[in-house]
This record gives C-alpha cells, sequence and structure tokens, in this order.
C-alpha cells in the first residue's frame, strides 16, 4: 500500500464550510462549461450493471469489481467500475445524432485501489461520451477535444479564483501532446509514471497519447482495457500539481474502437472470450455509433483547483490508520 504524506509547510487554505462551498462552485462550473463546449447533454446513469452483460469497465484487467447477487433476477450484478460501454449504448437508445453526446455522474468503488494523497476505493468523475463520423477518427480531431476540455478547466479556475481570490492555483492553458512511445524515448531509465512527472515538470499541462499496446521496450506505458479506447487514439491528460510536485492526472480519454480496432485488441490482450458477450457482438457487427469520450475527475479537479495536499480533504471515503494519523498529525480534515 502506498503513504499518504503532507508537504511541509501545507496548511489548508479554506475551513470546512468553505470547502464544501467552493467544491460545490467547481463541480457546478466546470459541468456547465465542458458540456456547452463538447455540446453534451446530461443522463441519469446506474451505479450497477449485471455481469453477463458485459457493460462494465475492466480497466486494468487485474481490480475486482464489488459484486451482489439480486434474488429477484437471479443474476450477479457489479458496481460499475467506469460507464465507458454503457454510454455508448446508451447513446443508440437515446437516439443521439453525430456531433451530440451525454455526460453523467459516476460513482465507483474500486476496492483494489491504493490509498494515497490522489487515490481512493471511491471515484467520483463525469463520463461523457459524444457520437463523431469515421473521418473523425484521428489524432487531430481527438487533439481537438483535449483543447476544449483543457479550456473549460481553465475558465472554471478562473471563475473560482473571483469567487475565491485566496485560491491562486495557476494552470497553464497550453497542452503539450506526446506519445508514450516518445515519452520512453526520452526517458528510458525512468519507469512510466516517473516520466510523466518528468515531462509534466517542465510542460505544466499535457496529454500523453497512445496507451495500451507495448512499446518497443516490449512493456506497456500503462494497462488500458482492449475493448473500449483504440489504442492509437486515446491517452491521459495531466496538470502540474504544486502542492505535491508531481503530475496529476485528470482525465482519460479516448476515440473508441470500431469493429476493426476491437477485433485486433481482443486478440492482442488474449481477451478473445469477451467476442460473445452482447455489447461486443454489436461491436463488432457495427451496430453501435462511432464515438469519442473519457472521464474527468471530480475529486481530482477539486483538489487541484482548491490546492489541496490530499484527495481526502475533498472527498469523503474510508482510509487507513497510517493515513489518518498523518493527517491529524499536520491538521488537514479528511472529509
Amino acid at each position: 500500500m502506498k503513504k499518504s504524506y503532507i508537504p511541509e509547510g501545507y496548511k489548508p487554505v479554506l475551513d470546512a464550510y468553505d470547502t464544501q462551498r467552493a467544491i460545490a462552485f467547481i463541480k457546478n462550473t466546470f459541468q456547465e462549461e465542458f458540456s456547452s463546449v463538447l455540446n453534451l447533454k446530461r443522463v441519469s446513469a446506474p451505479l450497477f450493471v449485471t455481469e453477463a452483460s458485459g457493460l462494465n469497465d475492466n480497466l486494468n484487467g487485474y481490480e475486482r469489481p464489488v459484486s451482489f447477487d439480486v434474488p429477484a433476477i437471479d443474476a450477479e450484478a457489479q458496481v460499475v467500475h467506469s460507464l465507458a460501454k454503457w454510454k455508448r449504448l446508451a447513446l443508440k437508445r437515446y437516439g443521439f445524432s453525430v456531433g451530440n453526446g451525454l455526460y453523467t455522474d459516476m460513482n465507483a468503488i474500486r476496492r483494489d485501489e491504493d490509498l494515497d494523497n490522489i487515490h481512493s476505493i471511491y471515484v467520483d468523475q463525469w463520463d461523457w461520451e459524444k457520437i463523431i463520423t469515421r473521418e473523425n477518427r484521428n489524432l487531430d480531431y481527438l487533439k481537438l477535444i483535449v483543447r476544449a476540455i483543457v479550456r473549460a478547466i481553465c475558465n472554471t479556475n478562473d471563475r473560482l479564483h473571483v469567487r475565491y481570490p485566496q485560491l491562486r492555483t495557476d494552470l497553464c492553458p497550453e497542452v503539450s501532446f506526446i506519445t508514450t512511445q516518445e515519452l520512453e524515448d526520452m526517458y528510458p531509465d525512468l519507469t512510466p509514471s516517473d516520466r510523466e512527472h518528468a515531462y509534466l515538470r517542465e510542460h505544466k499541462t499535457a496529454f500523453i497519447m497512445q496507451i495500451g499496446g507495448k512499446l518497443r521496450s516490449g512493456k506497456a506505458h500503462d494497462g488500458r482495457a482492449p475493448d473500449y479506447d483504440d489504442w492509437q487514439l486515446n491517452g491521459d491528460l495531466f496538470f502540474w500539481d504544486e502542492i505535491l510536485d508531481r503530475s496529476l492526472e485528470i482525465s482519460s480519454m479516448g476515440i473508441r474502437v470500431d469493429s476493426e480496432s476491437l477485433d485486433r485488441q481482443l486478440t492482442l490482450a488474449s481477451c478473445d472470450e469477451r467476442r460473445n458477450l452482447p455489447f461486443h457482438k454489436m461491436l463488432l457487427n457495427d451496430e453501435l455509433p462511432l464515438t469519442i469520450g473519457g472521464g474527468i475527475g471530480q475529486s481530482r479537479l477539486c483538489m487541484l483547483m482548491m490546492g489541496c495536499a490530499h484527495i481526502g480533504e475533498v472527498q469523503s471515503s474510508i482510509w487507513d490508520a497510517e493515513t489518518v494519523r498523518v493527517c491529524e498529525e499536520h491538521n488537514v480534515p479528511l472529509l
């Protein structure tokens, strides 16, 4: 288990009451900003899905979903890890058209998550998905959407400073784009996470692209399920966190698999058994719209903009005894 720490001299800027108000302000403002720039409508989403549907996100492949039986339907249900697959199916069911999309509040339990300053077993994020044309399935379009999201984040941060001038987090609006292979070539002796820190220390805002497949070293930069993102057209959005002196991932997103890339990635990931699941059959038969989508961490965005040292300052979760002790010693309140 990773350990939490509090940077020397750190002190929360806001008291408990203003912290809650600032969290609400950030969430409401960002929803307004990013739904406008991406042309998204809010929808309701499930907290759990049936195991047999194949709709749950498998993440890196080793995380265990929280499961429970539902006697009324004689089936096993799973708390969602994310809504990456459900959103695409919802766009078809709800009759969305090209250029339009949806977003929703996603709450999940990831029980195998490490606990540290930026990780919790409770996950809250905005999941979003938008229908695109086949001509949009390229890196230029991906970069266009990334820049729009960064603009929405920076606009939200500026509006927060007007409401709470004592909060002075500066975010760089200029995005640097780099592939995982370029990052490995640049820092061959560093681990993937240390490469991210090194690059963000210099560039402040960056989108690291093409995550999932193996690099020339024979290792993947990070794990990525084979059945939602196209590994050649995806990436993670990072900002530099001055308080923690490290890169902070805010969003994972990408252009979604089509039938060809799904077929290829299922084989590469040794997940051919998924071809028989209802969702995957629809994809392989070209019965679902082409889309782009992702998730944007709500608590992470709040802690970044508010200059918090621990994610527990902006969300209510459970923590190990060592984290509680360290935070109490430094007068850092955990919600």
